[in-house]
């Protein structure tokens, strides 16, 4: 009913927020609108009555709606209508997910679904961090469990100063696109790209964004949920009994000692599986019901006990020490019929990655919210159930996929060359061939080698590491680790994948699984992850120390230059004439833009594309007398003079008095259908081109 409607008003980012509720969807568990600009995102939050059966999982599922109408378009394809998520929606309602979920409570099996649904959008607003803001506040004044609220920001650095979601010139400019969320007490979730920015320049932007935020929770906590928030229910959450926990901690806690005081993963599997085994059979005639709750409390009791001697003793699973990278070795131009490869492996991670090269017409086409419609850089990632030994059908990506692609494709962006530089799309694929933890991270060391393998002039080389956290609530001590292994990021608090090069970061990413970090944890993990990343990068230059002076010899060579836009259909020529005898003659591809820029790409003659271009170029070009040309005989009149067509569609006449220094009876005497002639431009007048023939060829 509308008698429910409220309307609450903040700023964020020097921008008027205002904030509807109670007049949309009312049925749900809870429902904002939140409007800035021209720009309105609708949130909604529901639960399941019941806990989902079978599962050990909290199972919240978060989807960000892009509706084309929002911004006045219709979508395409056969239906007209919009169907798979696009990769930035899928990335966006990641975005949503990584701060929500470590505040529901634990225990929680039933179903809650969030959905955003961009409504209207203003290219200079931009809808995501509106999108995750209300995902905060529909939480809030729901009645579902959930120990917020979140803020969530993004942050630019531009000429030195940094600035809250950036509008689109903004964002052009800027050296920093930081996607960040937390609490008022703490941050919750990173997502960043950067040009190469200094450790203190992204601490100092996440710190200028969290300040924000803490602005956000304030408005939240104090004016929206005492206003219209609901009472949170009491649900039943699962829990271990405490009966049956110390029994099975009774029992098996000096058999979990010996599982995992071998530094071998296999052999701590085996002795892990043993132990469960033998825990299972002996409680089972006491606990028949309860095989769920037994493995549960084995698997915290595995935990602590991890945990324990990477914090007390400094003892991690595989022996190392707290900054030591596993061993790397590296291998580059393994497929020698693609344009680009490497392998790069990492302890038990390891990446195939392959590069391929094409036109710039070859980009992918993009169709969604923003101003953006082609993407010339495709990063993408592979991960098949065999690179962790499961007996996996292959599938389509997942959003785990899509995510990891897009961090390693942000790490590489900043260094990459122009357009003019290097006038290709680029793809690169990273298939993980085994993984053991931080395949991400690992992807993006992988394809800096398979960049320079293939010639991409890249200006920096880039590697990844991926950082954990061990944090002791009570006292608040941590441990950082440099390179988690899957162990260790299963039971640890943190993933901050930081990607750079020696000169600065380019990107960032941090999943949490406790309430937040705090600056102090920040500077650590960002200044060792620093440390590991320049060993890392060491390692990948001694296997490639330089990028290849040449591209392969099965990449296409393309050159790029301008015309005159208004020559364009010269060179296109009626219904494509031209422009395909020039294709049919050279053996090219050629493509043209609207700006007059001209893409030629030859396949295994380098010549060809020079070919090509001369004839572009002399079909463009204004003709003046001292000019010079070689050209084809097209026609003859016998008594007058020859035709010469001297680029496609444009001829001039070599009169019969200019085809030699002695008098000629027929031009046929000189000159033949066919004949390849030399020519100089004497005279430009109204009725065309006069020649005068310099030889035969």
């Amino acid at each position: 009913m509308l008698s429910d409607y409220r309307e609450f008003k903040t700023v964020i980012g020097g921008r008027e927020v205002v904030v509807e509720t109670g007049k949309y969807a009312e049925q749900a568990n809870g429902a904002c609108v939140l409007r800035c600009g021209e720009t309105a995102v609708m949130v909604t939050v529901c639960m399941s009555q019941t806990p989902r059966d079978g599962i050990d999982f909290f199972p919240l599922q978060v989807d960000y709606e892009e509706k084309m109408y929002a911004v006045g378009k219709i979508p395409g394809g056969f239906k007209r209508r919009e169907g798979r998520a696009s990769d930035k929606a899928i990335l966006t309602a990641r975005l949503i997910d990584r701060p929500l979920r470590p505040l529901f409570p634990k225990g929680l099996f039933n179903d809650v679904v969030v959905v955003a649904t961009a409504l209207s959008v203003e290219p200079d607003i931009a809808p995501e961090p509106l999108a995750m803001i209300g995902s905060s506040i529909a939480l809030s004044i729901s009645d579902i469990p959930w120990a917020g609220p979140t803020g969530s920001v993004v942050v630019g650095l531009v000429d030195g100063e940094y600035i809250i979601n950036p509008d689109a010139a903004q964002r052009e400019k800027s050296k920093i696109h930081l996607n960040l969320a937390g609490t008022k007490d703490a941050i919750l979730m990173i997502e960043a790209g950067a040009d190469e920015v200094t450790n203190d320049e992204m601490v100092g932007a996440i710190m200028f964004g969290h300040r924000e935020i803490k602005k956000i929770c304030s408005f939240i906590d104090d004016e929206v949920v005492p206003a219209v928030g609901a009472a949170k229910k009491e649900i039943e959450l699962y829990h271990i009994p405490e009966e049956l926990d110390a029994a099975v901690r009774a029992y098996a806690s000096e058999k979990v000692d010996w599982s995992i005081e071998t530094f071998d993963r296999k052999e701590r599997e085996a002795r892990q599986a043993q132990v469960e085994t033998e825990t299972l059979e002996y409680f089972a005639e006491k606990y028949p019901e309860n095989m769920r709750e037994i493995k549960d409390s084995l698997y915290y009791l595995t935990k602590e006990k991890v945990r324990a001697k990477i914090f007390d003793k400094g003892i991690r699973p595989d022996g190392r020490g707290l900054k030591e990278v596993r061993p790397i070795w590296c291998e580059r131009h393994v497929l020698p019929r693609v344009h680009g490869s490497a392998v790069f492996t990492r302890g038990q991670t390891q990446t195939l990655t392959t590069c391929t090269l094409a036109m710039l017409a070859e980009a992918q086409k993009l169709e969604g919210l923003d101003d953006e419609t082609a993407k010339r850089y495709m990063h993408q990632y592979n991960f098949p159930g065999y690179c962790t030994g499961e007996a996996k059908a292959l599938r389509s990506p997942g959003r785990r996929e899509i995510g990891h692609g897009a961090l390693a494709e942000r790490a590489l962006i900043p260094v990459l060359p122009s357009e003019e530089e290097f006038p290709y799309a680029i793809r690169v694929v990273n298939d993980i061939l085994s993984s053991n933890g931080s395949s991400s991270m690992a992807s993006v060391c992988g394809s800096t080698m398979a960049l320079m393998d293939a010639g991409v002039p890249i200006r920096e080389p880039v590697a990844g590491v991926a950082m954990g956290l061990i944090k002791n609530q009570e006292t608040g001590e941590f441990r950082v680790l440099t390179d988690i292994q899957g162990l260790e990021d299963f039971l640890g608090d943190m993933d901050f994948k930081v990607a750079g090069t020696k000169n600065g970061i380019t990107a960032i990413q941090m999943d949490i699984k406790i309430k937040g970090i705090s600056e102090e944890i920040m500077h650590a993990a960002i200044e060792q992850a620093n440390e590991g990343r320049q060993f890392i990068l060491s390692k990948m230059l001694e296997c490639i120390p330089e990028v290849a002076p040449e591209l392969s010899k099965y990449a296409p060579r393309i050159i790029s230059f301008k015309i005159d836009p208004e020559k364009i259909g010269d060179v296109v020529g009626k219904q494509g004439k031209v422009i395909n005898s020039i294709i049919a003659e050279t053996g090219t591809k050629i493509d043209i833009e609207d700006d007059g820029t001209v893409c030629i790409a030859s396949y295994g003659d380098p010549e060809a594309a020079q070919r090509a271009k001369a004839i572009v170029e002399s079909i463009v070009h204004e003709p003046e007398v001292g000019d010079m040309f070689i050209g084809t005989v097209v026609r003859i009149l016998s008594k007058v003079g020859a035709f010469v067509e001297f680029a496609p569609g444009k001829d001039g006449m070599i009169h019969i008095s200019k085809m030699a220094d002695r008098r000629i009876d027929s031009v046929e005497d000189v000159l033949a259908i066919g004949d390849v002639v030399k020519v100089e431009i004497i005279k430009i007048g109204e009725k065309g081109i006069d020649f005068k023939l310099l030889g035969k060829m």
